[in-house]
């Protein structure tokens, strides 16, 4: 008799992606069901996959992304995922978006099938919405998780 498979990391980001949907927007919060903000909801999905942080986040304001040319989502992403064609990404992926040509990107969502994602947005609670093509213009990069050691 076979052992019982575990899931996929994505799998696993996935079912935690959902199971934050209702969570109210809050800024720079990241508790399930009580407030998050687009890297609050990355941040506790990472926590429930992988187990501690593997950075100490800042305060930041919410217009960070404005006031410099950093580009900390994307830096930070490439320090612990790995990055994959932004027009091919799968469920599982994390999506970096980038309002204007020549500011930080600023914006984070995960990929939960082919053409929805899960995120958290300014006036609005955590939600599934589809993947339309206002979003894909705006993808600046997508990188896939890696497996937890």
């Amino acid at each position: 008799m076979k052992p019982a498979r575990s899931a996929s990391v994505q799998d696993q980001i996935i079912s935690e992606a959902r199971s934050w949907i209702g969570t109210p927007y809050q800024h720079q919060a990241s508790l399930k069901g009580i407030g998050c903000d687009c890297l609050g909801l990355v941040r506790g999905i990472w926590r429930q996959v992988y187990g501690t942080e593997p950075e100490t986040i800042p305060a930041y304001s919410p217009d960070w992304a404005e006031s410099g040319k950093q580009e900390n989502l994307i830096n930070a992403a490439r320090r612990h995922m790995t990055e994959t064609d932004s027009q091919s990404f799968k469920p599982g992926d994390l999506l970096i978006f980038r309002w204007r040509r020549h500011i930080p990107a600023k914006h984070l969502a995960i990929v939960v099938a082919p053409d929805t994602m899960i995120h958290a947005q300014q006036g609005a609670v955590v939600c599934e919405v589809a993947i339309s093509n206002w979003w894909r213009r705006h993808i600046a990069c997508a990188f896939k998780p890696r497996n937890p050691l």
